[in-house]
């Protein structure tokens, strides 16, 4: 069972007001994990190049940036125009990254993708907005589309769930429609690459 530490997904306002405050309020720019966690993350990718990709839960746009390396069209969202502003600046000169602000599951983008990651986002859903999301996630991929999940599995105030049960949702009822490719666990966080049945 999900591990509740509130029960409603955390709002954007929260997200806001830290962005509002802190130009990086999870260090992203500088922090040694986050540096170790990217070069994991495009490590994990299967393929050099990737036709349209989705950065789901964007933040300022420094992993973004790593993954428009790797593919030709890339959409990135976040629901903290804050943040997608900062996002925007950092990427001014990648004309092929598009930004939009959208809230996950109510919003989804449309199109087919095939890469979708989706990087220390899915705690803050609820435990009903995380089977939302997922399944859209899901419907959003192409066959032989790449999902690529990461998250911080130690729990985080305001979070109703924890990085684990993010990955079991995917892992256990998403599995007949994707199929997993590879793991990896650290002690803080843990990487999971699936792959769209054709």
């Amino acid at each position: 069972m999900p591990t509740f530490r509130r029960q409603e997904s955390r709002p954007a306002s929260e997200f806001e007001h830290q962005y509002q405050q802190q130009g990086d309020p999870w260090g992203y720019e500088t922090s040694p994990y986050e540096q170790g966690k990217y070069a994991a993350t495009l490590a994990a990718l299967p393929r050099p190049r990737y036709q349209t990709g989705l950065e789901i839960g964007c933040s300022i746009g420094v992993l973004t940036l790593l993954l428009a390396e790797r593919c030709d069209q890339l959409l990135a969202i976040d629901f903290a125009a804050t943040a997608l502003a900062r996002a925007r600046v950092r990427l001014a000169d990648q004309p092929h990254v598009e930004f939009r602000q959208l809230t996950l599951p109510d919003e989804f983008p449309s199109g087919k993708f095939d890469l979708i990651v989706l990087s220390e986002v899915g705690y803050y859903w609820s435990a009903l907005a995380l089977k939302q999301a997922s399944d859209r996630i899901v419907a959003g991929l192409v066959p032989d589309g790449h999902l690529l999940l990461v998250h911080w599995l130690l729990p985080i105030d305001d979070a109703p769930l924890v990085g684990d049960d993010v990955h079991q949702e995917f892992t256990h009822r998403q599995r007949h429609v994707l199929d997993h490719l590879m793991g990896q666990r650290t002690e803080s966080y843990r990487l999971d690459l699936f792959v769209r049945r054709a």
